[in-house]
């Protein structure tokens, strides 16, 4: 065989028959940028030539060929800017050596598979995931009878598929992947089906109305997915005896189950490492999985009883989330043995009471605690003062009876803090140095007994309010990864909350990170606002209503050029509404009500779009919106001009990207959405907590 010396590789010189093939399928397809997601996605085949320096094929990225005879056996194109469709008589199907056929994350039109893909009979491995294919899944696959790895996910395809019938002459498959299509899978009685060899099956959102029974007969499954269903009914006692040697995930999200047939005390399956029951009807008692799990979510269902010690067992478990059922009794003491691995404990909207436990050890991990609404009762543990890598903590809705936590300021990635409703009380006071709370962007104490004065000094130290970076805008999550024998996992878990917003209590299923609030609303909070509120230019909203603040209006709150909501009402400012608030031209939100403002209303742009009832109870106002006039003119001054820090105004052109007068959360994250990648890829990146996993990469293989 002839190779090229000049390479240090020595690469095989290409079949100039193959080599041909490879440049008319390139030809035939345009480049699109946009038919890619990935934001990594670039034109392999640009640099695919016919002549001169660069012209052997088996040189070419995205080309892969035999060292010893030259043939190319394997295409891997994925995120590549194709745009058209393949049709049966491609010069690819010419290329009859392939192993390995990657066209993901391309867009194919929403074209057919074509018929033509059985003749490449020596694939191992096809990938047209997330490519736009529609349509049937052609016969002609099932004629790859040497096929290992198939992903047909993320598609557009339809048609109606029986127990897999259709597949099951292909028993070397060790990898099926069919999910986020339109198919309808549908499953008989029938439990004659068998795929010998797989391990990984994904059938998420495949319109499935059961559990297929073929399951029954899989003893090597690794990963089993479906979620996104229409499974109902409980989940049947044979489930707990497939693969239970080998099942490391299960996920059975998104479904209507009900219950359990014959739950066991603990889960079986050995070397289970995740877990995701979550979003169905699921009652009776609490599921408890094996020591090895990593990631337990079981949220959003009926379970109750109470936590069973059992769960502690867990000694590598780094997410728990069993928010949203009907859990009673006290959190177990034990949790605190999982501190060093738990970076996720979510125990929201349960009737779990008494005290919260000693929580974080010195050496915790914990990134995100959520205890609100329940009935937890006693003082915050001094124990969280540990939790030095803690990010969102969230204690509101509670009968917590304590004064402010001001020694969670050394927590120095602390980003949310959620106290409201419950019973703190006492003045807030001052920080104890200049870097209390660096890092916080959202905090929430409304609905408390908090009285004195407004933390003047912290509005100085909150750093992480004062700059918002709009070039990276995401959401706050936690990556949890996980490496398992042949597979690593990426499970990323979004952070959410529950605030008021608007006059009404809204949960955010996930937190811009460049959101910032303030909410000290339904306080006793007295004397004047403070200058320094107008310190965190980067502050979005802001609620300080139903307090008892006297004084004026300060005019530093025209530095916040971001505002978006500025809530005062019902408390017991005087004087007039400062002008340069017409300044505040992203403020969608403001209501003065129930003051003791007089004057003249500011008129020009926001302040023409707020309604009569932002100013009601305030009887020495006038001007429009209200029909009292100013004496001779409805006229207000025009607004002073206030110096900009460049800081403030470098976000404008960011800003106008999130639309005007979009409001808090649609401006924030809607807004993103319309200048960030497709939908599918926000999706993918954003959407609904799906564990993304994938084969470890091998040497010479791409899977």
């Amino acid at each position: 065989m002839v190779t090229n010396s000049s390479s240090s590789m020595q690469q095989p010189l290409c079949h100039a028959s193959e080599s041909s093939a490879l440049l008319q399928f390139k030809q035939s397809f345009l480049t699109d940028e946009h038919a890619s997601d990935d934001p990594s996605a670039y034109s392999k085949v640009s640099m695919w030539k016919s002549h001169g320096e660069g012209s052997n094929c088996c040189s070419w990225d995205g080309v892969e060929c035999n060292r010893e005879t030259g043939h190319v056996i394997g295409l891997l194109l994925a995120s590549s800017h194709l745009y058209g469709s393949i049709n049966s008589s491609s010069s690819l199907f010419s290329l009859v050596h392939l192993q390995r056929l990657d066209l993901s994350d391309n867009y194919f039109n929403h074209s057919q598979i074509p018929y033509g893909v059985g003749q490449l009979s020596r694939l191992r491995s096809l990938n047209l995931s997330y490519s736009g294919f529609s349509g049937p899944i052609p016969s002609s696959l099932v004629e790859l009878v040497n096929l290992r790895y198939l992903s047909l996910r993320g598609n557009y395809l339809n048609g109606t598929v029986v127990d897999l019938n259709m597949l099951k002459k292909l028993k070397n498959l060790t990898y099926l992947h069919l999910s986020n299509n339109m198919l309808s899978l549908l499953s008989y009685n029938d439990t004659h089906v068998t795929l010998p060899k797989l391990k990984i099956l994904g059938l998420d959102a495949c319109n499935l109305t059961k559990i297929p029974e073929f399951l029954q007969n899989q003893d090597k499954l690794e990963v089993l997915c479906l979620s996104n269903n229409k499974i109902h009914g409980p989940i049947p006692s044979w489930m707990w005896n497939i693969s239970k040697e080998t099942l490391v995930t299960l996920l059975l999200s998104g479904n209507f189950l009900t219950g359990f047939e014959q739950l066991p005390a603990v889960l079986p399956w050995s070397r289970m490492h995740i877990l995701d029951l979550s979003s169905n009807m699921l009652q009776g008692s609490l599921p408890v999985p094996p020591p090895s799990t990593f990631d337990y979510s079981v949220s959003g269902n009926k379970l109750s009883g109470q936590i069973p010690p059992l769960i502690c067992n867990m000694s590598s478990l780094s997410l728990l989330d069993l928010s949203g059922n009907s859990l009673s009794g006290r959190i177990p003491e034990c949790l605190t043995n999982l501190s060093s691995s738990l970076s996720i404990l979510n125990l929201r909207g349960n009737h779990l009471h008494g005290s919260i436990p000693q929580t974080c050890t010195e050496t915790s991990n914990l990134r995100m605690i959520d205890l609100s609404e329940n009935q937890l009762q006693g003082k915050i543990p001094g124990s969280l003062a540990n939790c030095m890598m803690l990010e969102e903590l969230v204690l509101g809705s509670n009968l917590i009876n304590d004064i402010f936590p001001f020694w969670l300021g050394s927590l120095p990635r602390l980003q949310v803090l959620i106290l409201r409703s419950n019973l703190f009380h006492g003045a807030i006071g001052r920080p104890k140095t200049n870097f209390q709370f660096s890092k916080l962007r959202i905090i929430d104490l409304s609905y408390n007994g908090f009285t004195g004065n407004m933390p003047s000094e912290y509005f100085q130290n909150w750093d992480a309010m004062k700059i918002v970076d709009a070039d990276n805008l995401t959401h706050i999550q936690a990556d949890l990864e996980f490496e398992v024998p042949q597979y690593s996992w990426k499970d990323p878990y979004s952070f959410s909350m529950t605030m008021m917003n608007k006059g009404m209590t809204r949960e955010y299923k996930k937190i811009p990170d460049i959101l910032t609030i303030i909410d000290l609303s339904s306080n006793k909070f007295y004397g004047e606002i403070p200058e320094s509120i107008g310190d965190p230019k980067g502050l979005q909203a802001l609620n300080l209503s139903n307090n008892a603040l006297t004084g004026p209006i300060p005019t530093s709150l025209a530095n916040l050029t971001l505002l978006e909501a500025l809530d005062l009402s019902q408390n017991k400012l005087s004087r007039e509404i400062p002008q340069q608030l017409v300044q505040l031209t992203f403020l969608e939100i403001f209501n003065v009500s129930h003051n003791h403002l007089t004057g003249p209303i500011p008129q020009g742009k926001q302040f023409a779009t707020f309604p009569n009832t932002s100013f009601d109870g305030n009887l020495g106002l006038c001007g429009s919106p209200l029909s009292r006039a100013c004496g001779n003119s409805e006229a207000s001054p025009p607004a002073p001009s206030i110096p900009q820090q460049s800081s403030a105004s470098e976000f404008d052109w960011k800003i106008v990207l999130m639309g005007y007068g979009s409001g808090l959360i649609i401006g924030v994250s809607v807004g993103y959405i319309l200048t960030s990648w497709k939908h599918e890829w926000f999706v993918k990146t954003f959407g609904r907590r799906q564990p993304k996993w994938r084969r470890k990469a091998k040497r010479g293989h791409r899977g």
